[in-house]
């Protein structure tokens, strides 16, 4: 028997029901609305076969490759009216979903790939899951990063299998995990190699059609769900997590919350109420504007990823990096993530030897969250090399130049990697500012190079800058954007320009800030204005973050390339001049100790008191003088054809900045509040701060940056 549909395909053979996943034209599965519809006339067509005998156990399997479901279809989510709809969406999966469940046959799981959201719930409504040991097999609930919950079941059935401390971990966190972690958690029963998952995932669910829908290892016992979920555990347990969601959230995000009450609350409940209250909290949280502003930002995220430039990509195979600093060492780690050979370049051996060190502790960490075998990992920390010469280069197919935030010594690098390495390779620059143009003009091949800007530190942050400079030629800026896609980061592409946007989008920002210190507002008051608007720290404590040195760098860049309106505020230049240098040398506008910041520093606290003029603003005028003038950047950025879209610079600046995600990004953020009070309260502001505050003629001639 053989029943195919568009996304799902029933095949009946010798007592086994097959049911595939395998959406056309996609590279992943998706749970639709459709296909859930037919996943329940499917599940209907099984009831029978098992009452007519001809099916003893189930198979759920993908067809994609290294795929197994993606969760549900975001267009979807984004397109719900009402909180009726959303709880009624969920009420529907979840009935479909105890339907699997309560199938009187085996039911198994074949995970090898993405297990996510959905996905993952309905894998947990089988009564086993076997997955795959290949490393693109991971599991996630990505729910809450998205302003919703799990409202398939998943925030009922998870605490029961896992027990309440792992749940709220797995979905608060939206962390995925290995099949390695998976098993040790209990959410997988059995890992197969993925070179013969197919066929061991088949042979094990004939083994289990004769042997019932008993648990293949024993669950955890009635004393360890006492000791982990009884009364006083789940107090304990809640009681921490709700102040670590507190302080992570600072109350914008209303989803965590809902979900650590829903998973908690649901392990007291009969499953019946438990699955109630899950879909009654999924339509309230579907509908907030925080869940459509997390949403939206998907959405625009995934099309920056797949806005891939005209050209013909080259394929990365072996690569290069030019300094071995933080940065340098950073990047180079992104490449041995990937198990791409990479060769790390500096002048001084104990500087190479301690970049090269850098990258393997890098991998070291990655290796303790993802749960890579030793095999694993070694093969990563093999991939990295040092050295003092450019030896090697001429097998690199791109080099990073990540040196020193100078045009000489750019330039100077730039011809020295171009004698080495052949004439097909891409070289790329790592600076956070300067000019590829510039770069390019002592160049004899400039089409092959381009700017590719990581943030700091590279490992962390998810975006980077695809520079296209002059001579950039489609198939140098296609490469680049393809590799940093494969790097893990979302790419997107900027005009030559200085700042490029990020940049020049926080040099406002921070100019501002060195204006309201000048005007008298203390460093605390204005760090937590922003910190409350929901900035992952303030202005000055991202000064100090970046270093003295490098705004200074910035900032002259900035005055030199788009006039006056980047000149700091003279105060900054008294505390630059009192030789503090921020973070890295243990004092700035705070004193650190480490990475931990100890308070304020009172030498420069008292210099800002001798030089304040006028009287401090209030917080909420501070805070619009800051974000007004990130809105009004970016409206020059946008006429200056920097970047293609509003979307795109809101992307760029939650991804990094840290703008805050539950505000929909810095655009969408100024539609909300209509620019018409936007360009008012700058004309207000710049009557006495003059032209650095006057309206940019693209915000003067538009009604909204979305239409």
């Amino acid at each position: 028997m053989n029943e195919a549909i568009p996304d799902l395909q029933l095949e009946i053979q010798y007592g086994l029901a097959l049911l595939a996943f395998d959406r056309p034209d996609s590279k992943v599965n998706l749970l639709t609305r459709r296909v859930m519809l037919r996943l329940d006339e499917l599940l209907e067509t099984i009831e029978a076969a098992v009452e007519r005998g001809q099916v003893q156990a189930l198979l759920i399997r993908s067809g994609k490759h290294r795929n197994f479901i993606a969760g549900a279809d975001i267009d979807e989510l984004a397109a719900i009216e009402s909180a009726a709809e959303a709880a009624e969406m969920s009420r529907r999966g979840q009935e479909i979903f105890l339907r699997l469940e309560r199938l009187p046959v085996p039911t198994v799981a074949a995970i090898d790939g993405a297990c996510v959201g959905g996905g993952l719930e309905l894998a947990l409504a089988c009564d086993f899951r076997v997955a795959s040991d290949h490393p693109r097999t991971r599991l996630r609930f990505p729910e809450t990063q998205i302003g919703i919950l799990p409202g398939l079941g998943g925030t009922v059935r998870t605490p029961r299998l896992i027990g309440l401390r792992h749940a709220l971990d797995l979905i608060l966190s939206g962390r995925q995990v290995s099949a390695r972690r998976a098993s040790k958690l209990g959410l997988i029963d059995q890992i197969f190699e993925a070179d013969r998952f197919d066929k061991e995932a088949g042979a094990f669910t004939k083994r289990m059609a004769g042997k019932g829908k008993k648990p293949l290892r024993r669950r955890r016992s009635f004393f360890a769900r006492a000791v982990q979920d009884g009364a006083p555990a789940r107090w304990l347990i809640t009681r921490l997590t709700r102040k670590a969601v507190a302080a992570r959230t600072k109350g914008h995000y209303p989803a965590l919350p809902a979900a650590l009450d829903v998973t908690v609350s649901g392990l007291t409940m009969s499953p019946e109420k438990a699955y109630a209250q899950e879909s009654e909290t999924f339509g309230a949280l579907s509908v907030t504007p925080e869940c459509k502003n997390l949403i939206a930002i998907y959405q625009l995220t995934e099309t920056a990823r797949k806005s891939v430039p005209a050209g013909e990509p080259a394929k990365v195979k072996r690569a290069g990096v030019v300094g071995a600093g933080l940065m340098g060492a950073g990047i180079a780690e992104l490449f041995a993530y990937q198990n791409i050979p990479v060769r790390v370049v500096d002048l001084d051996r104990a500087r190479v030897d301690a970049g090269v060190a850098r990258a393997k502790g890098l991998l070291e960490k990655a290796a303790d969250r993802s749960g890579w075998s030793a095999d694993e990992l070694k093969e990563r920390r093999d991939c990295l090399r040092g050295a003092t010469s450019y030896e090697g280069f001429e097998r690199a197919n791109v080099v990073v130049e990540a040196v020193l935030e100078l045009m000489d010594v750019k330039r100077r690098v730039f011809r020295t990697i171009e004698e080495n390495v052949p004439e097909t390779s891409l070289i790329v620059s790592n600076t956070s500012a300067l000019s590829i143009s510039e770069l390019q003009r002592e160049m004899s091949h400039p089409g092959r190079s381009c700017g590719l800007h990581f943030f700091n530190p590279p490992h962390r942050m998810p975006l980077v800058e695809v520079v296209r400079g002059e001579q950039t030629a489609d198939d140098s800026l296609a490469t680049a954007f393809e590799l940093a896609v494969h790097l893990g980061k979302t790419p997107i592409v900027v005009k030559d320009s200085p700042g490029f946007v990020v940049n020049r989008i926080l040099a406002a920002y921070l100019t501002e800030a060195g204006y309201l210190l000048q005007g008298g507002m203390s460093i605390e008051r204005l760090d937590r204005t922003m910190s409350q608007f929901g900035m992952p720290v303030g202005p000055l404590r991202l000064l100090d973050e970046i270093g003295f040195d490098v705004v200074a760098e910035v900032s002259q860049t900035m005055v030199t390339g788009l006039g006056e309106r980047f000149a700091p505020a003279p105060v900054m230049g008294e505390v630059l001049a009192s030789g503090v240098t921020g973070r890295k040398g243990g004092l700035g506008f705070y004193r650190y100790d480490g990475k931990r910041a100890k308070g304020v520093n009172p030498e420069v606290e008292e210099l800002l008191r001798r030089e304040a003029t006028g009287t401090p603003p209030g917080s909420a005028a501070a805070e619009e003088r800051m974000v007004f003038s990130m809105i009004n950047e970016a409206a020059r950025i946008l006429d200056d054809a920097v970047v293609d879209s509003p979307g795109t610079l809101d992307v760029a600046m939650i991804m990094g900045t840290g703008f805050p995600p539950f505000r929909g990004g810095l655009l969408r953020y100024a539609d909300s509040l209509g620019l018409d009070r936007v360009r008012e309260r700058l004309r207000h502001y710049a009557a006495d701060a003059g032209p650095r505050l006057e309206p940019a003629p693209n915000l003067e001639n538009r009604k909204a940056f979305y239409d």
